[in-house]
């Protein structure tokens, strides 16, 4: 279905993403050393997401068209992916190396973004770019080159529906 591609956390609200090779997934949580994990991100207790995920044609395109920096995690996205289609994980359960999540929300840019790279990220950002948010359903490791894969829907069973959509407040 398609692969990790980068992996990016940022240890609190407004810190500069860093790349790892591995991060271990937390039920409940997130990823470890993630400011939304350790509950200190910009975002905790208003529009928090435990991960976030975004692809990486989308990040080529935004390069090629707007000339917007985002291959380097300044989209403060955590996995990118390459070769998957994040829409069709609506409702979905999936697994990511060892990990298994479901399917949150999509994640819109906000300008707090813009505060923290450069002008034009909100605006490269949007059109359904900006990534989705999912939630960590069993622990596990995820590393560069995992595979992304569609879990099957057991009969009887519900696939998870996307969590509410929260409009943040403008927070400066």
């Amino acid at each position: 279905m398609g692969t990790v591609e980068r992996v990016f956390v940022a240890g609190a609200g407004g810190e500069a993403m860093r790349p790892v090779d591995e991060v271990r997934a937390v039920a409940g949580r997130g990823l470890d050393g993630d400011r939304y994990a350790t509950r200190r991100g910009y975002w905790t207790d208003v529009d928090e997401c435990q991960v976030t995920l975004i692809r990486g044609e989308d990040l080529d395109d935004i390069t090629a068209s707007s000339g917007v920096a985002v291959q380097d995690g300044q989209h403060r996205r955590n996995i990118v992916t390459r070769g998957v289609d994040l829409r069709a994980l609506v409702g979905r359960t999936f697994r990511i190396g060892e990990a298994t999540f479901t399917y949150d929300r999509p994640r819109p840019p906000c300008r707090y973004i813009e505060g923290l790279t450069e002008p034009g990220m909100t605006r490269a950002l949007a059109a359904r770019r900006g990534g989705i948010c999912v939630r960590v359903v069993e622990s596990g490791l995820v590393r560069i080159g995992d595979e992304v894969e569609f879990l099957p829907v057991e009969d009887g069973f519900e696939p998870a529906r996307p969590g509410p959509i929260h409009r943040a407040p403008n927070r400066g």
